[in-house]
């Protein structure tokens, strides 16, 4: 994670960094107290940002999206095409694989467009999403428009058996019993 995200009297998105084979992503450069809390942890891990191959965009709320424009020679995925340059190519984000180990799906719920970006790792699969604003939640999102369809992706991901969630705004953490649904 390169900025571990918070939404309270102010809001960052949780930005991570995504590697595999060739691909080098950023899921979710939005807002954050400055934008040396993406760009320091990425220099520390030695990657400098014109080298980040692919963005993601969990949905389109500027506090996710804020400092795409720092990646300037990525593609950028969100859950109708892939934008590259002055390119815009449709495709379905469900199921669409940035390299061997990482796809998108489709999750509804926080907004009706929103995808996860699921990693399969040595660890387990790890899962970036904005189904859980925090480990704590909350159960009943407020930007919703329809709880149970937040409920049914909710299911979805935890579903698929992941080791670690990486939520919209707040730490990693490991789903179990506890985790909202």
């Amino acid at each position: 994670m390169l900025c571990e995200g918070y939404a309270d009297d102010r809001v960052a998105s949780s930005v991570v960094l995504v590697r595999d084979g060739d691909l080098i992503a950023v899921v979710d450069p939005g807002m954050v107290a400055a934008r040396s809390a993406i760009l320091d942890p990425l220099a520390r891990l030695g990657v400098d940002p014109s080298e980040v191959t692919d963005v993601v965009l969990s949905h389109h709320h500027p506090d996710h999206t804020l400092n795409a424009a720092l990646f300037g020679s990525a593609r950028f995925h969100d859950h109708q095409a892939i934008y590259t340059g002055d390119v815009w190519d449709d495709r379905p984000a469900e199921g669409f694989h940035l390299s061997e180990s990482v796809w998108l799906i489709e999750t509804p719920g926080h907004t009706p467009q929103d995808i996860t970006t699921v990693a399969r790792t040595g660890s387990g699969l790890v899962a970036c999403t904005h189904l859980w604003w925090s480990a704590d939640g909350p159960l009943q999102d407020p930007f919703a428009d329809d709880p149970e369809v937040l409920r049914a992706s909710r299911q979805r991901v935890l579903g698929l058996g992941p080791t670690l969630v990486v939520p919209g705004h707040g730490a990693a953490f490991v789903p179990g019993a506890a985790t909202p649904l």
